[in-house]
């Protein structure tokens, strides 16, 4: 099995590093600015934080309160 080069593993990972980064902010960003969450809000942010892309997906899916 061919082993990857750097350059190669690096077009892989940056990628996903970018679209993990923005979706952490993304999230953040729609927390602090929603006026209802299900739970407290600082506890939103530190799971976003902590656990960036589960904890993201996580927020979009179960911690937004639709108005």
């Amino acid at each position: 099995m061919d082993q990857l080069t750097t350059t190669q593993l690096m077009t892989i990972i940056l990628p996903l590093a970018v679209v993990q980064l923005v979706l952490m902010i993304t999230a953040i960003v729609v927390c602090a600015r929603a006026e209802q969450t299900r739970g407290p809000k600082w506890m939103w942010i530190l799971i976003i934080l902590f656990f960036s892309l589960v904890g993201s997906i996580l927020f979009f899916l179960v911690g937004r309160k639709q108005s």
